[in-house]
């Protein structure tokens, strides 16, 4: 294998680009973009005139190193997606008191290091709600009318040979306002308390006309036996968006007409990923501003 012939100099020029090109502007307040390398997003174009941004994914240098050397004074931190904030990465930034998550879920946040050192935090949950409502809503009446197995079933050219169709349920049977439903939708965070809040005790109690509905995170469900229920026939049906072990998902369900899949796409609309942005420069000015 051929090797490059490096000239010392070349990273020590290289070196004091990396340093200048990361000098704070003393007229904008610092913000740091915490990602990983695969995640791409806008916010920066649409914070870049406003704030000096330090992004470590876009530097040679390795992230701690990155951290120790220009972000020990940084008071206001933006994570973007679901990229992992550790104690220890936390660690590295001895001023921080700010984080914008942009996602509703925090799971992937130290909270209790974030609790312990009194950082303030905001999620994403309000540029995403409507959305997430609109496709739990969805979901429902998929898996209670069977759309997407009526789909499968003309594509497959069932309904020239008349192969029958199971009919299925009603929506508004599923659901009322007196607490008596058949339909259960997952909306909140995942959290120790809220960890396989969907239990063998619940399934029971959905009962064999009941319907699952999941938005919010895959870890809110004992997937395990969701599947046992599923399959066996215990509950009629679930929609489900997120899984526990994302990207994976239990290959017993992709044979269950009862089961309707989605790959963690409930709050993808361009109107809230406009809300979002509005929401994390609303929230950084706020902050350095206020």
């Amino acid at each position: 294998m051929e090797r490059n012939n490096i000239n010392p100099q070349d990273l020590t020029m290289a070196s004091d680009a990396n340093q200048e090109c990361f000098q704070p502007n003393d007229d904008l307040p610092t913000v740091l973009l915490h990602r990983l390398p695969s995640f791409n997003s806008p916010l920066k174009e649409i914070l870049q005139p406003h704030f000096h941004l330090l992004d470590p994914a876009d530097s040679p240098e390795p992230a701690t190193s990155f951290l120790s050397s220009h972000a020990k004074s940084v008071r206001a931190l933006v994570c973007i997606y679901n990229t992992p904030l550790s104690a220890e990465t936390l660690s590295l930034l001895p001023s921080l008191e700010f984080i914008v998550a942009t996602s509703a879920g925090v799971d992937h946040i130290d909270l209790e290091e974030c609790r312990g050192r009194g950082i303030i935090m905001t999620n994403a949950s309000k540029a995403f709600a409507e959305d997430a409502a609109d496709y739990a809503v969805a979901l429902l009446i998929d898996v209670c009318r069977r759309i997407s197995t009526a789909d499968r079933y003309v594509r497959a050219g069932l309904w020239q040979v008349k192969q029958r169709l199971p009919t299925w349920f009603q929506v508004r049977k599923k659901t009322s306002w007196d607490k008596d439903n058949d339909a259960l939708i997952l909306c909140c965070p995942l959290t120790e308390q809220t960890h396989h809040i969907i239990n063998r005790e619940v399934l029971e109690a959905l009962g064999k006309e009941g319907v699952i509905i999941n938005v919010g995170r895959g870890g809110l469900i004992d997937e395990e036996l969701l599947v046992k229920f599923l399959s066996r026939g215990d509950i009629a049906g679930a929609g489900l968006d997120v899984f526990e072990n994302e990207p994976d998902v239990p290959r017993e369900v992709f044979e269950l007409d009862n089961v309707v899949l989605s790959p963690h796409r409930a709050i993808f609309t361009p109107e809230s990923l406009e809300a979002l942005n509005k929401l994390v420069f609303t929230n950084l000015k706020a902050f350095f501003f206020k």
